[in-house]
């Protein structure tokens, strides 16, 4: 019976001091709660700008990036790409060369090329180049020559069509550029072109004056003066 007393007396020495739950204070309810009820991150557009000449793909921005970014839809990779629209064209008549802008379709692309035709000649296909590039030279462009330009874009699935290939697209009659991947190029005659030939007008001139008056003169010497004839009868 002495035991069970000494009994009881230990276990309330052991409660009494083990460690005891403290309350949360409500400025510690209130932190917990902050970092459980954190909004996410609103998510913003990548910066993709399907013009800007070798522009990273989005994929890999979004990889890339600190923070998640949307990407603009594409079709199926399945499908061929559609159509690039065709933008600036510049025109430097003295090289004889022209610098062709273009913007990418909302489709998976692989590679560019483009096409170049004369009047009514077959269309010449230019080197590839890779899916980044939006800028590319054309050479050996003639004086005073009218020539059709069309972007085309390819994938696994086929390449782009080029139905504006008549002029529908690319450069309107005012210069302006509307949506399409062709257009009509024009190269002025060049400066030294047009010096020539008024330099060549010109001698031209001046050689039939001079023919008309030496006729003039020689046929006066030779019939005599047509005034004097009467006057002497």
């Amino acid at each position: 019976m002495l035991g069970t007393p000494c009994l009881l007396w230990l276990l309330a020495v052991t409660f009494s001091l083990g460690p005891r739950a403290q309350p949360l204070a409500p400025r510690d309810l209130e932190e917990e709660g902050d970092e459980t009820s954190q909004p996410p991150l609103p998510v913003v557009p990548c910066d993709y700008d399907r013009c800007r000449h070798l522009q990273v793909p989005c994929l890999e921005l979004q990889r890339a990036g600190p923070t998640a970014c949307l990407c603009p839809g594409l079709s199926s990779p399945a499908q061929p790409p559609d159509p690039p629209r065709l933008g600036e064209v510049q025109v430097v008549a003295e090289a004889g060369r022209a610098v062709v802008r273009w913007c990418a379709p909302f489709s998976p692309v692989h590679q560019y090329w483009l096409l170049l035709s004369e009047g009514s000649g077959a269309p010449q296909k230019g080197p590839p180049l890779n899916s980044t590039v939006r800028r590319a030279e054309l050479k050996g462009l003639k004086s005073g020559g009218t020539y059709v330009v069309c972007v085309v874009a390819a994938n696994a699935a086929g390449e782009s069509s080029v139905s504006g290939a008549g002029g529908e697209g690319g450069l309107d009659g005012a210069g302006g550029p509307v949506l399409g991947p062709c257009g009509r190029l024009a190269v002025p005659p060049r400066p030294l072109t047009l010096l020539h030939a008024a330099v060549g007008v010109g001698a031209a001139l001046a050689l039939l004056s001079c023919s008309a008056l030496c006729w003039h003169f020689c046929l006066r010497d030779r019939w005599g003066c047509p005034r004097r004839a009467a006057a002497r009868l």
